[in-house]
């Protein structure tokens, strides 16, 4: 069996004290693909180096996280585009719209995502979106690039059916699914009941976000199992089915052989 964990962050202070022992429980649950999205400037260096030595489980991602995005944005962007012309990456993440603790910076967001979905169609590239109060302006962007090629999953999806349809149907992405659906009052597995296999795939978001019963501890990505075992069982599936699918999903869209 082979899981893929499309979304954690192993590179963060977080695991700098167990985290080639956190790998290995990792790949001791079977999650052997683990994608490596950036923040900014700062987390470069440690994941690459983390790519490196793991080449055939971690694969980084370039991006501007939208927290990220301040008063240095072009700056911020020089480096992500010199990053994308230099060095391999398998997409371009995690980009967007965050709205829920603060709007003070919208409009430089909501330009800053422009511009890197506009660097992933350059590149061909998938791309990770992070929506937090914000989908309606995220779609208003993706609009702008219809017909464009343009690919990728919705991290940590969290919407509604009629929300994870819209998507599904007017922009062919995937929707990330991760520790929330465990939470018993999410509404998260009512949603994915109506959702085809062919457009999930699985994440942890480590360290967050930690699945049921690690709740509240580090996430990471040996979780990943758990949030398996409860997307399986609302889709009625075996796990090492579940794995397959959606396996087969994020490999095709982030081209991993």
């Amino acid at each position: 069996m082979i899981l893929t964990d499309t979304h954690a962050h192993l590179y963060l202070d977080s695991f700098d004290e167990d985290r080639d022992e956190m790998l290995q429980r990792a790949i001791h649950n079977g999650v052997k693909k683990i994608i490596l999205p950036n923040i900014d400037a700062s987390t470069i260096t440690k994941m690459n180096s983390l790519c490196h030595r793991y080449p055939a489980t971690c694969f980084p991602l370039m991006g501007l996280h939208p927290i990220s995005v301040k008063g240095n944005a072009e700056q911020a962007m020089s480096v992500v585009r010199s990053e994308l012309e230099t060095h391999r990456y398998y997409g371009v993440g995690e980009i967007g719209i965050d709205l829920y603790h603060d709007s003070t910076y919208i409009q430089e967001q909501q330009k800053v995502f422009g511009i890197q979905l506009e660097l992933a169609v350059q590149h061909d590239l998938p791309v990770v979106i992070h929506a937090r109060n914000s989908f309606d302006e995220i779609f208003n962007v993706l609009q702008t690039f219809k017909g464009k090629g343009l690919r990728g999953v919705f991290h940590a999806f969290t919407g509604t059916v009629e929300q994870a349809q819209y998507i599904i149907e007017e922009f062919h992405f995937m929707l990330g699914i991760g520790g929330i659906v465990t939470f018993r009052n999410s509404g998260l597995d009512n949603v994915i009941e109506h959702i085809g296999t062919e457009h999930l795939v699985l994440e942890t978001d480590s360290p967050f976000l930690s699945p049921v019963p690690f709740r509240g501890k580090r996430n990471e990505s040996s979780y990943l199992l758990n949030i398996a075992g409860k997307v399986a069982a609302v889709k009625n599936l075996s796990v090492e089915e579940l794995a397959e699918i959606t396996t087969r999903n994020a490999l095709q869209l982030f081209g991993i052989e």
